[in-house]
């Protein structure tokens, strides 16, 4: 495992040392710890609601539901977005109940109370039936921090917490380059998955069942461990550097093997000249593409570092969310609890793409789609494909969660290179004990 340096952190700062806690097959399943991660976690993080790009005029709204919990984000007259938990302040009805809506602001479908998009009371009915006065003009919503960032809406339900900004650290600064907030949803996913939320982060916090799971990338991407970079940051985020443009070290092979030999043929540059020496591949496309880029309407890659231009930076920001970041575009690969049950939970796929001058579609990670705005689809896991990469990581989730629960298993027993995934538990202690 090694770390870069990054704006003052030194190699060690990046792997700091980790306790060892136990990771027991109960916090996968235990109602208990369910309850214990709602009071201490996620009442208390920075969550992404919503596409930002999806509230074109002051009253557009869109609405995330988290567990049994609602909120609303609508956009203010003067550009900014509010969030507001999505109950009406009369009897508890919720207020919006569609994902998007547009409008002068939210009424409430019982008794017709209006709510603007300030979230001030406007109007109720029979106004001169309430003993405590006329309730117009002195209720309002019950608002939550909200700010946007990388394309994305972000909202906090702790009221006293700390900026976005602040949160986030400097992967706002390292994530700079690629534009996010200029990109496109092009893919957007959602299913109810038969494991807990912390299978699916704990399998983005390593890279070890790459070549069981993923072993088709091995011709284009570097996955030894030995040749990766691994970094923890203070704030409980992390990231993980793959090389690619190059075959891995692990693959014995002296030809430059499917797909990378059509990427190098779409940059005008040889197969055959690889031969022998096929991780020089890696090199000759950043400078090809760096080259070739304006003429072949990539024009996102003027901001992008050499690295940027072949590598994958994988990105987990704790508690939930990964952003696997690439030249063209990036997915984002959610995991929420399921509202009732802490052996299901909810998990997204969404892919982000730039335009590319010339050309109506892209390539993701589902294959080639329209360059469009893309319609959310929500199914159950084994209904649809969600993604090659997605359903091989999901096809042992469902077993996992499973083998949880056997006397058998007494806790992980960890390599180095799963090192994130230990200390994402321990971060996790330290919410639920206090601690943090």
């Amino acid at each position: 495992m090694r770390a870069a340096t990054f704006m003052g952190q030194t190699p060690a700062d990046l792997d700091p040392p980790v306790r060892g806690d136990p990771i027991t097959g109960d916090r996968y399943y235990s109602q208990a710890w369910m309850r214990a991660e709602w009071e201490r976690v996620w009442t208390r993080v920075w969550h992404i609601g919503g596409m930002a790009a999806d509230l074109e005029e002051p009253g557009d709204y869109v609405v995330h539901h988290l567990m049994k919990e609602s909120v609303v984000m609508i956009r203010q007259h003067d550009g900014s977005v509010k969030a507001f938990f999505n109950a009406c302040k009369h009897r508890g009805n919720r207020l919006a109940l569609g994902e998007f809506g547009v409008g002068n602001g939210l009424t409430c479908s019982y008794h017709g109370w209006h709510w603007g998009i300030d979230g001030t009371l406007e109007a109720v009915q029979d106004v001169s039936d309430f003993p405590q006065g006329n309730p117009c003009g002195k209720l309002r919503l019950n608002e939550i921090p909200c700010e946007t960032w990388g394309g994305f809406i972000w909202f906090n339900m702790d009221k006293n917490a700390r900026s976005l900004r602040d949160w986030l650290g400097f992967v706002v600064d390292q994530l700079a380059p690629y534009g996010m907030e200029k990109m496109t949803r092009v893919v957007a996913l959602t299913a109810e998955v038969d494991c807990n939320w912390k299978i699916i982060r704990d399998n983005f916090n390593e890279a070890y069942h790459i070549p069981t799971l993923h072993p088709e990338i091995a011709t284009h991407i570097d996955d030894d461990h030995a040749d990766t970079v691994f970094e923890m940051y203070p704030n409980g985020h992390n990231r993980m550097v793959m090389k690619g443009g190059c075959p891995t070290g692990r693959l014995l092979s002296d030809v430059v093997q499917a797909p990378l030999d059509d990427i190098l043929r779409f940059w005008e540059l040889d197969p055959a000249e690889f031969a022998g020496r096929p991780s020089a591949a890696r090199l000759a496309l950043q400078k090809q593409r760096r080259a070739l880029a304006p003429l072949k309407g990539y024009r996102h890659y003027s901001d992008l570092s050499d690295s940027q231009l072949t590598d994958y930076y994988h990105y987990t920001l704790f508690p939930n969310v990964t952003f696997t970041m690439a030249p063209d575009g990036f997915q984002v690969l959610r995991s929420e609890p399921h509202p009732t049950d802490p052996e299901k939970c909810i998990f997204d796929h969404w892919y982000m793409a730039h335009p590319i001058v010339g050309r109506d579609s892209v390539d993701g990670p589902t294959g080639t789609v329209p360059f469009e705005k893309a319609a959310r689809i929500v199914c159950r896991h084994g209904d649809r494909t969600l993604g090659a990469v997605a359903d091989q990581d999901l096809s042992v989730a469902v077993s996992q969660q499973l083998g949880l629960h056997s006397r058998g298993f007494e806790g992980g027993y960890l390599a180095d290179q799963e090192k994130r995934v230990q200390r994402f538990h321990e971060i996790l202690n330290d919410h639920i004990e206090g601690r943090a």
